[in-house]
C-alpha cells in the first residue's frame, strides 16, 4: 500500500498502522519490532538529538558471562529496587536481555570484545558481577543509537516524521487511544493509528541540574495522565551522584564505570569520604551515592572525583566521552579531581503498563522511560535502563502490531496543551531542583506544589506543569525514606512497600502492596 504525505495544513490524516511517538531507543526497538506492520514514528527532533538514550554512557547490563546468570542480575535488580520491584518483570528483563544484546550487535552496535570474541563487560554499583556491556569505554548510547537509526531507516514498514512534536491523544466515544494530536511546523494536525505508542523519554529537563536532554520534560508521562491512563510512582526519580559541576546546561556526566573501575570520592581536602557513608562506599547504591555527595556540599566540603593515575589508567583512551567533556571545561583529570554533583538522570515511575507494554487505556502502549514496567521499583540498578528499552520496547512492538481496532466511534476534537512560556519553564526547573531534589521534606514539597497550581492557573495545563505535579504531589503522599525518594521528616522506610497507582480523573495517591 502506498504511503501518504501528512497534509500541509491543519486536518486529520488517517493511518491503519502503529503510531510511535518518540524516537530513543524504546521508539525505535519497538517500530522495528512491530513489522511487518507499517509504522510511523514522530519525533520532535532529527534522530538522534533531544534523545537520552544517545547520551547513556555505562552500557546495557545483561548476564553474559558463564560466571553470571539471570538469576543474580535479577537479585541485584530486586535489592535495588528497594522492595517496589515486580518479580515477573524483572525475570523478564534480565533472561531476555542477552538476546536484546546481542539483537544490537547484529544490527551493527559494536560492544567492546574481548580476543576471544566476548563481551567486555565492567563492574557498577549495587552489582554483584561486572556485566555491563560498553562500546569505547563510554560511549554505548550513541553507538547502539546509531546502528537502530540505521536499521529503522532501512525498514520498508517504516517511516519517520521529524520536527512532529505529540500535543494531545486522540480518544473515542469510549476512551480507546486512536492515535495524537501532533503539531508539523505550524500544522496541526491529528493522525488517527489503530494503535498507539509512547516512547517519549523521561523528565530531566524538568530540573536545572539534570544530565538529560534539556529538551525531555515528562510530556509523555503528562499526555498519557490527562488521558486517564495510571500512573505508577512517579514520586520515585534518581539522582545520578557523578555530574560534573561545571556550570553546563545539561550537566556532563561522568559515567559510573569510573568508579567501577576504581576512582574515588574525595572532598576538598583531598580525603575519601563515602566509607562514613557506607561499607560499599564508591560502589553503594546511586541513591546513597547522591546523598552522600549532597551531604558533603552542604557541609561545604565540597565534592570531587578522583581518577588520576594510577587509580585510572588512560583515560583518554578507556573514558574518553568523559575526557572530552572535561577538556571542554578547562579540566585535565589526568592532574585534577573532577568537580561533581548529584543531577537528574532517570525517572523510575511513569505509565503503568503491562509486560507488553499494555496501559490502562485500549490502544495505548508505552515504553522506555516514560513507561513505568516494574522493573526499577524506587531506585534503578545501573546500566538497566538501555536494556528496559530495548526488550520491553520489542514486547511493546510486537503487541501493538497485533492490537486490534474496532470500528470508530465518535471522536471528540483533541484540544492541544498549552505552550509553557520560557520564563515559566526556566522558573519551574529551579523550583524541582530546590523542592523535589535528593533530599526533600514537606516544607519545600508543600511550597513547590502550591507554585505549579499558581502556574497552571496563569498558564493552564502545559504538559511540564502536569508532570512535575505528578512527581511533587506523589513525593507528598509518600511519607517514607525509600530508594531514590528520600524524605528528611520521614527518614525511614515503612516496613511494608507499597506502590502508588491512580489517575488523575479517579482516586489520588491510592496504594497498593509491592508484588
Amino acid at each position: 500500500m502506498a504511503w501518504s504525505a501528512p497534509p500541509t495544513g491543519q486536518g486529520r490524516m488517517a493511518f491503519d498502522g502503529v503510531l510511535v511517538i518518540g524516537a530513543g531507543l524504546a521508539g525505535l526497538t519497538a517500530a522495528l519490532a512491530a513489522a511487518p506492520r507499517r509504522v510511523l514514528v514522530i519525533s520532535p527532533a532529527p534522530l538522534g538529538e533531544a534523545c537520552a538514550s544517545a547520551w547513556a554512557q555505562g552500557g546495557m547490563a545483561a548476564a553474559l558471562d558463564p560466571d553470571d546468570s539471570p538469576e543474580l542480575h535479577a537479585a541485584d535488580t530486586l535489592a535495588a529496587g528497594a522492595g517496589l520491584c515486580d518479580p515477573e518483570a524483572v525475570r523478564v528483563l534480565t533472561t531476555e536481555g542477552p538476546a536484546a544484546i546481542a539483537h544490537l550487535a547484529a544490527l551493527g552496535a559494536p560492544f567492546d570484545r574481548r580476543a576471544d570474541g566476548g563481551f567486555v563487560q565492567s563492574l557498577e554499583a549495587a552489582h554483584s558481577k561486572p556485566r555491563v556491556a560498553r562500546v569505547g569505554g563510554d560511549g554505548a548510547g550513541a553507538a547502539i543509537m546509531g546502528a537502530v537509526i540505521a536499521a529503522a531507516r532501512r525498514a520498508d514498514h517504516i517511516r519517520i516524521l521529524e520536527d512532529t512534536a505529540a500535543l494531545a491523544l486522540l480518544q473515542d466515544g469510549v476512551g480507546r487511544v486512536r492515535g495524537a494530536l501532533v503539531r508539523r511546523g505550524g500544522a496541526l494536525i491529528e493522525i488517527t493509528a489503530a494503535a498507539t505508542i509512547l516512547a517519549t523519554g523521561g523528565l530531566g529537563g524538568l530540573y536545572a541540574v539534570t544530565t538529560d536532554p534539556v529538551a525531555v520534560r515528562g510530556e509523555g508521562l503528562a499526555l498519557a495522565a490527562l488521558a486517564g491512563a495510571e500512573v505508577l510512582d512517579p514520586e520515585f526519580v534518581q539522582f545520578h551522584p557523578t555530574a560534573m559541576d561545571v556550570g553546563a546546561d545539561p550537566a556532563p556526566l561522568a559515567t559510573e564505570a569510573l568508579r567501577g573501575e576504581g576512582a574515588r570520592l574525595v572532598n576538598a581536602d583531598g580525603r575519601p569520604f563515602m566509607a562514613d557513608y557506607d561499607g560499599a562506599e564508591e560502589l553503594a547504591a546511586r541513591d546513597i551515592v547522591a546523598r552522600a555527595i549532597e551531604s558533603e556540599r552542604r557541609a561545604g566540603r565540597g565534592a570531587f572525583l578522583d581518577a588520576r593515575p594510577p587509580l585510572i589508567g588512560d583515560m583518554a583512551h578507556e573514558f574518553p566521552a568523559v575526557f572530552a567533556a572535561c577538556e571542554s571545561a578547562g579540566i585535565d583529570p589526568r592532574l585534577q579531581p573532577i568537580p561533581v554533583l548529584p543531577a537528574t538522570h532517570y525517572h523510575m515511575g511513569g505509565v503503568a503498563t503491562e509486560l507488553d507494554g499494555a496501559t490502562s487505556l485500549e490502544g495505548l502502549f508505552a515504553a522506555g522511560e516514560c513507561a513505568a514496567t516494574g522493573v526499577h521499583g524506587a531506585n534503578r540498578l545501573a546500566s538497566n535502563s538501555l536494556l528496559e528499552a530495548a526488550v520491553f520496547g520489542a514486547r511493546a512492538g510486537r503487541a501493538a502490531r497485533d492490537a486490534i481496532s474496532r470500528s470508530s466511534r465518535l471522536m471528540p476534537a483533541a484540544t492541544p496543551a498549552p505552550n509553557l512560556p520560557r520564563v515559566a519553564m526556566a522558573e519551574l526547573r529551579l523550583q524541582m531542583t530546590a523542592g523535589a531534589g535528593v533530599v526533600r521534606d514537606s516544607q519545600g514539597l508543600g511550597a513547590l506544589l502550591a507554585w505549579i497550581a499558581a502556574a497552571e492557573a496563569a498558564h493552564g495545563p502545559a504538559l511540564p506543569l502536569v508532570a512535575a505535579r505528578l512527581v511533587v504531589g506523589r513525593a507528598l503522599d509518600r511519607r517514607e525514606s525509600r530508594g531514590a525518594h528520600f524524605r528528611a521528616d520521614y527518614p525511614l522506610a515503612h516496613v511494608e512497600a507499597v506502590h502508588t497507582r491512580f489517575t488523575l480523573t479517579g482516586a489520588q495517591g491510592q496504594t497498593r502492596r509491592a508484588a
